[in-house]
């Protein structure tokens, strides 16, 4: 990718960035990031280097995610699309060095069910090119049924990066696909992990992993697809530290602390419980995002050994009670790894057995209809469909699990589930979509699963009562 450059005329201001870091300094020092000229201080007017993103937006408010080139003054000015002259401005923010140039801004006192249009202004300057469409959610309890709407899920984006990559064919690859994903005009985007691919060079040090999230940030065709949709994310291994790691990560804080930095969910964790997890409500859908690495047991822990885990009682405490508070119609429970793939030899929820076990005797006999699960990881995708046995003289209905993977990383070829769901297999590159739609007992939910090229490669369809509701 050309010479290394020069940094010795920008020492000083890049060594706040990296917090003194010698292996990150070294990482710069090899010309194989592209960014943009030196870490200015400060940024240029009127420059950002990604976003605006949309995170989580509500009925009322919504959180902004931008990232300037260096420190620099933001603000957002925001007004409905129907009224232009309606003008509001957020709180300014003063991008730093500590915060990777990143700022979380806050769209307050919106009206709901409304398009907002949002554009940055950098040091005065306003970027009119990089404006979004912000729309909150339409009040609906008690006035009519839920409304149609999409959301969008995926996993494992491998962004190529050929310093760092290992030799040989490149790993990474469709990237076209965010064009198709952009032009749904989705609701939500549910990121299921991997999404982005530390390397073995990064996760020797937070700084190096700091340099491979402003990299990721700053390709084209995600930044693209991030400004056009509203975002929320989990993590799996690739993206909190090494391969398969675990939570004896010595670095899981400075993870912890960049995925909060670069994602904007409406929370992380709970109360003094660590962690990424949370829950998304987004009409008649609560969607529970669980973090699988935080709390995870080593892979070689024994299987049936109790305290053996994937998300760690604290976390499975909070879920249960989630669940039990929850009155949407369809809850979704989405994780990093598989939950329900029996011949998963890797790392899916089978290698956990008592944890999975205990969970799901729970469900059966809190008897919670509307359950099914999202999951990523594996680079294929397929529709699982777990059986249960009868419970107090009843059957429950199975558990669906929709796995999607792989976005950009390298397709594999599957494995003998027995639990999938017959022609689901798909062994390329491709994304998953989750539409709701119909009123009252007609309600129901497909799950379709599309190419790079958005076309329809297989759909399924569940009603109320394939959720167990009477």
């Amino acid at each position: 990718m050309g010479a290394a450059p020069d940094v010795r005329p920008a020492l000083s201001t890049r060594r706040g960035f990296l917090r003194g870091g010698l292996a990150a300094t070294t990482l710069l020092a090899t010309g194989g990031w592209s960014f943009p000229p030196a870490w200015a201080e400060p940024a240029p007017p009127g420059s950002l280097f990604a976003g605006p993103m949309q995170g989580y937006v509500a009925a009322r408010s919504a959180v902004v995610w931008l990232q300037t080139p260096g420190a620099a003054e933001v603000v957002l000015e925001y007004a409905p699309l129907d009224q232009p002259d309606d003008r509001k401005r957020t709180a300014a923010r003063r991008t730093d060095a500590a915060g990777q140039f990143c700022a979380h801004m806050v769209l307050d006192d919106l009206a709901p069910g409304t398009h907002y249009v949002c554009t940055a202004h950098v040091n005065g300057k306003p970027v009119p090119e990089r404006s979004i469409t912000v729309r909150t959610q339409k009040i609906w309890q008690f006035r009519s049924p839920p409304p149609d709407f999409t959301v969008l899920t995926g996993s494992c984006a491998y962004i190529n990066d050929p310093p760092f990559d290992r030799p040989g064919k490149p790993y990474g690859g469709g990237y076209e696909i965010y064009g198709p994903m952009t032009a749904e005009r989705a609701d939500l985007m549910v990121w299921l992990g991997d999404n982005l691919y530390y390397r073995e060079a990064d996760t020797l040090s937070p700084e190096g992993m700091a340099l491979r999230f402003r990299v990721t940030r700053g390709f084209a065709p995600l930044d693209s697809f991030l400004r056009s949709t509203p975002q929320v994310a989990i993590w799996d291994d690739h993206d909190y530290g090494p391969n398969d790691s675990d939570s004896s990560f010595e670095f899981k804080d400075d993870a912890l602390q960049l995925f909060k930095t670069y994602w904007a969910n409406p929370t992380y964790g709970v109360g003094n419980v660590a962690g990424v997890f949370t829950k998304v409500s987004l009409f008649d859908a609560d969607i529970f995002l669980l973090d699988d690495r935080w709390w995870r047991s080593a892979d070689a822990t024994m299987p049936g050994e109790r305290g053996k885990v994937m998300f760690g009682p604290a976390q499975m405490r909070w879920l249960r009670n989630a669940l039990l508070f929850s009155r949407a119609r369809f809850k979704i429970i989405a994780a990093g790894g598989q939950f329900f793939n029996d011949d998963d030899a890797y790392e899916g929820w089978n290698q956990f057995p008592v944890e999975r076990a205990e969970f799901l005797g729970w469900l059966q006999q809190y008897r919670i209809p509307g359950v099914l699960f999202l999951s990523g990881d594996r680079h294929i995708t397929e529709l699982i469909k777990f059986p249960r046995p009868a419970y107090s003289g009843k059957r429950d209905y199975p558990l669906v699990e929709f796995t999607s993977s792989p976005l950009n990383s390298g397709p594999a070829r599957g494995d003998d589930n027995p639990n999938r769901v017959p022609g689901t297999l798909v062994t390329e590159r491709n994304y998953g979509v989750l539409k709701f739609s119909g009123a009252d007992k007609n309600r129901r939910l497909e799950l379709v699963t599309k190419s790079v090229d958005g076309k329809v490669l297989w759909s399924h369809a569940l009603g109320l009562t394939d959720l167990g509701w009477s």
